[in-house]
């Protein structure tokens, strides 16, 4: 059913809640205004915010774009950063859009929802290939979704639920906002920045409907054998346990996709033979030995348990390790006048980080040598604090009193 009363519910105690869910410690927009510059005068701030959201005379500013480094270290990821009033207001709208559409997503979807997680994305991957004992797996990449989100099917979608017009207009003032960059607004008829508050619901909700819905109705019934498909943000893998069955749907993707202005990226997006050693599938042919995937920066493989049986293991995808140690070689170099103390305690942190993600089962070798290759670039770059060079004895004494934490798996893969 479309919902076309939303607006009452956002009240000024509404807005106070979206505040204090509102993360404050971000960069500031283009009005430079912080959040405890906002917060200084709160109550008024959310009274005028909420008088004008409501008249329609709130005026979306334009984001402030910025680039990050991607996984190569040499393509950039363009990041938007809202003002942080448009923060708070982009989370009272999501506070009144998520409880709708969380009844309607598919349990596939795992990105950017309460209580999911990427780790659960994992899980039921790992699930699914184990219990068709391999098959064969289409790897999804979407060139440059954000940027190529069409607002025009994006506005159908939303009304096929959502029919409160304080709540539209909201969402396309945002999507027309533009983003600031070099001096210059410039304004799109596609895209929804990332960095906003609301772009990840919005990115489901548009992908619920152009991927999970067509494949539960649509391509599921016409299969032969099992299939499944998990989806973490723009991030998707189908599984499918005959080889045809993944012919056919590579070939009609692509089409689909482009309904929606969408494009597969022709080199990342992939189909590829993913069995244990030895095996042949039904409806499959002879061919190349099972291959590997990444999916949420861990490589996917097969390997042999303790007990000797084939199983799916995942290990650091070398992409992403690849950036860590990049990142903490960049760290250390910048902050190599440090005291080593404190020196220490930072790398620790950022290690500890790196094993709450990616601390699974079967990944303790990774970790390992990550925890290695930062002991080799914290004394690279602890030696360059003088003409000579830090002695290994002398620094293998550093260690004993500063010890790196060690490796430490948090999540299990496996049912127990």
């Amino acid at each position: 059913m479309v919902l076309t009363t939303l607006a009452h519910h956002m009240d000024l105690v509404w807005l106070q809640e979206a505040y204090h869910r509102t993360r404050k410690d971000g960069a500031a927009g283009v009005d430079g205004r912080t959040a405890a510059d906002y917060g200084a005068n709160l109550e008024e701030n959310l009274r005028s915010l909420l008088d004008r959201a409501k008249s329609g005379l709130y005026k979306a500013p334009p984001v402030r774009r910025v680039h990050i480094p991607k996984g190569d270290g040499k393509e950039t990821r363009p990041l938007g950063i809202p003002t942080f009033e448009d923060k708070v207001l982009q989370r009272a709208v999501v506070m009144l859009l998520e409880p709708i559409y969380e009844q309607d997503f598919r349990g596939c979807s795992y990105g950017f929802r309460p209580g999911r997680s990427a780790h659960q994305a994992l899980q039921s991957l790992w699930r699914e290939v184990m219990g068709m004992r391999g098959g064969w797996v289409v790897d999804l990449d979407i060139s440059k979704f954000f940027d190529c989100l069409d607002h025009k099917h994006l506005r159908g979608i939303l009304r096929q639920r959502v029919g409160d017009g304080v709540v539209l207009r909201l969402i396309s003032k945002w999507l027309h906002a533009g983003v600031l960059e070099d001096g210059r607004v410039l304004h799109s008829k596609t895209g929804s920045p990332q960095g906003g508050v609301i772009s990840p619901l919005l990115a489901n909700v548009y992908l619920h409907e152009v991927l999970d819905t067509w494949f539960e109705r649509e391509v599921r019934p016409r299969m032969r054998g099992r299939c499944a498909l998990v989806r973490y943000a723009d991030d998707a893998v189908m599984v499918f346990e005959c080889q045809d069955n993944a012919e056919r749907v590579m070939r009609v993707l692509p089409r689909r996709f482009e309904e929606y202005g969408l494009t597969l990226h022709p080199a990342k997006t992939r189909l590829l033979r993913f069995q244990p050693p030895g095996r042949k599938s039904r409806g499959s042919d002879d061919g190349p030995p099972p291959g590997t995937f990444d999916f949420l920066g861990f490589t996917h493989f097969w390997a042999k348990s303790r007990k000797g049986r084939w199983v799916v293991k995942q290990k650091t995808a070398k992409s992403r390790f690849t950036r860590t140690l990049r990142s903490l070689s960049q760290w250390c170099r910048e902050h190599r006048h440090w005291p080593v103390a404190k020196q220490w305690v930072m790398l620790g942190h950022k290690l500890r980080g790196h094993y709450a993600y990616y601390g699974i089962t079967g990944n303790h070798r990774s970790l390992d040598h990550l925890r290695w290759q930062t002991e080799r670039i914290w004394r690279k770059w602890l030696s360059r604090r003088s003409w000579a060079p830090m002695p290994w004895v002398r620094f293998e004494r550093l260690l004993a009193r500063y010890p790196l934490p060690p490796a430490k798996l948090r999540v299990s893969m496996y049912p127990s």
